[in-house]
């Protein structure tokens, strides 16, 4: 069961957890409602209505993963806020890599981070973001939204923390099952954010835009892209993008 620790307010519970990590058991959860400076992917920003919705970080020691394919860390946490968050959302969509969605609207971020000794991940630190209660949001973000928004009430927070950490923590200790994550793997594109078989549009960092339809996502997190003429395109993070209502995501 994961070890929760409160914090009254942090500026990030993913810088706070990285510089105690040593000192903290696997399992730990560092949380706070009030985060003043989260971050998200590549230095983006997270906003969060104080006392409104669930900012984590959980830390994992040990897991048996090679960094060569650290991205099923990142399936598991994904599969598993979805699964967590279906039953009170409905509907929800992992966006290539983390983002978990409700239909075009942005419901959780998640951000992961490794530490490396040698040849393995000494400790993995996975940091979420849900906007669980807030329902007016500031930042110049294209697509939020919350459980609150989606479902007309507000839910209890530490009962949602405590069931997604719960849900996070057994599908990383699952990790190294080869069987287990070839499941994974399927569950995870069978979630995935426009994978319906259709073409949808994105966008090269250059603005070029393309119709493509999914075609996998790579052990090492890299998405294929089946494009019109039949060839497959390979793409890391960040570079290629969503287009959704003409917002690139």
């Amino acid at each position: 069961m994961p070890r929760y620790i409160h914090l009254s307010e942090t500026a990030s519970t993913n810088s706070y957890l990285s510089r105690v990590a040593s000192a903290l058991p696997s399992g730990s959860v560092i949380y706070t409602y009030k985060q003043t400076a989260g971050r998200g992917q590549k230095g983006n920003s997270w906003e969060s209505e104080p006392g409104k919705n669930l900012s984590f970080s959980s830390l994992f020691k040990g897991l048996p993963v090679p960094p060569a394919r650290q991205f099923v860390i990142c399936e598991a946490v994904s599969v598993a806020i979805a699964d967590a968050l279906a039953p009170l959302a409905g509907e929800v969509r992992i966006k290539w890599p983390n983002d978990i969605y409700h239909n075009d609207g942005k419901l959780c971020g998640i951000l992961i981070e490794h530490s490396l000794i040698g040849s393995a991940i000494a400790h993995t630190i996975v940091g979420v973001g849900i906007n669980v209660n807030q329902t007016r949001f500031l930042s110049d973000a294209p697509n939020p939204v919350s459980l609150a928004g989606i479902t007309g009430h507000e839910q209890d927070l530490d009962r949602l923390l405590r069931a997604v950490c719960e849900r996070i923590e057994a599908e990383c200790l699952s990790l190294g099952d080869s069987e287990a994550e070839t499941r994974l793997h399927s569950r995870y594109l069978s979630l995935l954010y426009r994978n319906d078989g259709e073409p949808h549009t994105y966008e090269l960092p250059g603005g070029e835009r393309f119709s493509a339809t999914v075609a996998d996502v790579l052990p090492d997190g890299t998405l294929c892209l089946r494009l019109p003429d039949g060839r497959l395109g390979e793409f890391k993070f960040k570079e290629v993008k969503h287009v959704i209502h003409d917002i690139t995501l």
